[in-house]
């Protein structure tokens, strides 16, 4: 049997998404927090952050107290999203079978991909390489006959790229922790484990040889226990449903509550989705505006259009502008999250109204882009304010 799953590991995904979009935090300390009040904890942090003293799941409340050098910045989910959707699919140029594993992972059935055993590392080289060109992301695969092993290599092994053969996941597994078995880390497991003074695989392997006592300290998880002890998984790698979403997100050139700035990113972005909307022939039902300031707080609200031309999506995503941004802190990113799509069919009436000027005005607009690509023709506004 060969080495046939990948599991692609994108070490700390909202990080290298901020940085990408906002080339200036490269160098600079930041952390991702679930939420600005009291009770939110960080989520992920640079290395330069880390070296500030602060720690994945710190109190937010503490850490900016200790910390004023920082730069927080709020989970950003639309984003990750976006970056994880745009991975899937570049990935998905390699295998049509690709599951995505949270935020931060993917596997890879590569049965009938790799046309010999001696090619497979480079293969996986190459995924990795057109990753880091396509989406300035940096990875790293583990190659094993299973979903289980894939994934622990990424995790135990500092290489961008190892593999385990069909027949190794034993010796390989036994020298590491138990914790990196997702059974061992359920609650009651856990607790046994600890109590019997076991901390390494190899320990825990010599235990399953008793069967009839693993069966009566670990009850329900004993099969699965062992099974994964010893590197055995027979679960298939399943592509996912993805739920239909249209996401445009600005980060502004510098930091600002200029509503003049302001108004006129929204303006831009609701004539970016009001142009796909128009090539997709649908309207959106649901719109969320969400707003990123630079002390790591977030606002959100929602709304919906029945038209898909310009003049009726920035009308409706600058109230919803005007109600989420209630604050005086200076905005960093815009986001604009479209999805509940109804097909849209226009009705040509016989007299000339506001609804059919508006759509004819956007039409217009629209062949230029088309033609020419879409930022070839801006508003006034927006040109002036952003460029």
């Amino acid at each position: 049997m060969l080495s046939e799953v990948f599991y692609l590991n994108l070490d700390s995904i909202e990080l290298q998404a901020e940085r990408t979009v906002d080339p200036s935090l490269k160098t600079r300390p930041i952390a991702i927090i679930s939420s600005a009040d009291s009770s939110g904890t960080i989520i992920s942090l640079s290395n330069e952050a880390r070296e500030e003293g602060l720690y994945e799941g710190m109190k937010v409340s503490i850490a900016k107290k200790k910390k004023q050098m920082v730069q927080f910045l709020p989970y950003n989910r639309a984003l990750y999203q976006r970056v994880n959707k745009y991975t899937y699919d570049t990935l998905s140029n390699f295998t049509p079978i690709v599951e995505p594993s949270g935020m931060n992972g993917f596997y890879m059935d590569m049965k009938g991909m790799v046309r010999s055993r001696d090619s497979i590392k480079d293969f996986g080289l190459s995924v990795i390489k057109k990753i880091e060109s396509r989406i300035s992301l940096f990875s790293a695969i583990g190659i094993s006959a299973n979903k289980l092993v894939s994934r622990i290599i990424t995790n135990v092994v500092h290489e961008s790229i190892h593999e385990v053969h069909f027949g190794s996941e034993n010796q390989f597994l036994a020298p590491l922790s138990f914790n990196v078995l997702p059974t061992a880390r359920l609650k009651p497991v856990y607790k046994i484990l600890h109590f019997l003074l076991i901390d390494k695989i190899f320990q825990l392997q010599t235990l399953t040889k008793c069967a009839e006592d693993f069966r009566t300290l670990f009850g329900v998880n004993a099969v699965q226990l062992a099974n994964e002890a010893v590197g055995r998984d027979t679960s298939l790698v399943r592509p996912p449903i993805f739920k239909d979403h249209l996401l445009e997100q600005l980060v502004l050139p510098k930091n600002t509550n200029n509503q003049y700035v302001l108004l006129s990113a929204v303006q831009d972005l609701s004539e970016k989705v009001a142009f796909q909307l128009r090539k997709r022939g649908q309207i959106a039902k649901r719109i969320r505006l969400g707003v990123h300031y630079v002390d790591g707080y977030s606002s959100n609200t929602i709304g919906g259009v029945n038209y898909p031309d310009d003049i009726s999506i920035s009308k409706e995503c600058k109230k919803l502008f005007a109600r989420a941004n209630n604050r005086r802190v200076s905005i960093r990113s815009i986001l604009l999250d479209l999805s509940q799509f109804k097909p849209y069919t226009e009705q040509k009436n016989l007299f000339f109204d506001s609804e059919s000027r508006d759509m004819e005005i956007s039409r217009a607009v629209e062949k230029i882009r088309r033609k020419y690509g879409i930022t070839i023709i801006k508003k006034a506004n927006v040109l002036h304010a952003l460029g």
